[in-house]
């Protein structure tokens, strides 16, 4: 019994332990916790809607012509790096966009020649020429007409043909049939 009596220190200790032991945990998981809410809220993900793409083949010039409609509907700006119709890449020099905030909801014509501008919903919209890289802000939308597009002949009309553009994250791909330019 004097044995029990001299080590009252000794059970306060383990119950310290304890205690240091709990509070370290739950200090950890609301570290843990706090971090995975700070990055999962604050990281903006990439979205593109591609829509009213088009392919269409000239007869009487041997021509052809691609043209589609991106929105940017994530919360981050994104570089389009890279546009393919069939898998063949388009060189920059033969892509024509113009970027707006206006939500579009006429189809894209058919234009003959180097396409400078189009006119949807009432609003004329002039197109210029890509030389590098292009940037799509958050919230806009971009028309896209594609001169020459390789690998497309007359043999395709009627055909399906897929267009991928591509970013740093991502790869977007949409299908269309060729159709015969009027």
């Amino acid at each position: 019994m004097k044995m029990f009596l001299k080590n009252k220190k000794a059970l306060s200790t383990v119950v310290t332990t304890l205690i240091i032991l709990v509070v370290s945990i739950l200090l950890a998981t609301v570290v843990t916790y706090y971090a995975i809410n700070v990055t999962s809220t604050r990281v903006e993900e990439e979205s593109l809607f591609v829509t009213k793409q088009h392919v269409w083949y000239d007869t009487s010039t041997n021509s052809s012509k691609a043209a589609f409609i991106i929105i940017n509907t994530g919360g981050r700006d994104v570089v389009l790096d890279k546009i393919t119709v069939r898998g063949q890449e388009c060189s920059w020099s033969s892509v024509y966009y113009n970027t707006t905030t206006n939500s579009i909801n006429d189809d894209l014509p058919w234009i003959s020649g180097d396409p400078s501008s189009v006119t949807l919903d009432g609003t004329s919209y002039t197109l210029t020429q890509a030389t590098k890289d292009i940037t799509l802000k958050s919230g806009y939308t971009m028309i896209v007409y594609i001169v020459n597009p390789d690998s497309i002949s007359v043999n395709d009309i009627g055909l399906s043909v897929g267009i991928n553009i591509f970013s740093a994250q991502a790869q977007y791909y949409k299908e269309c049939n060729v159709q015969a330019a009027s």
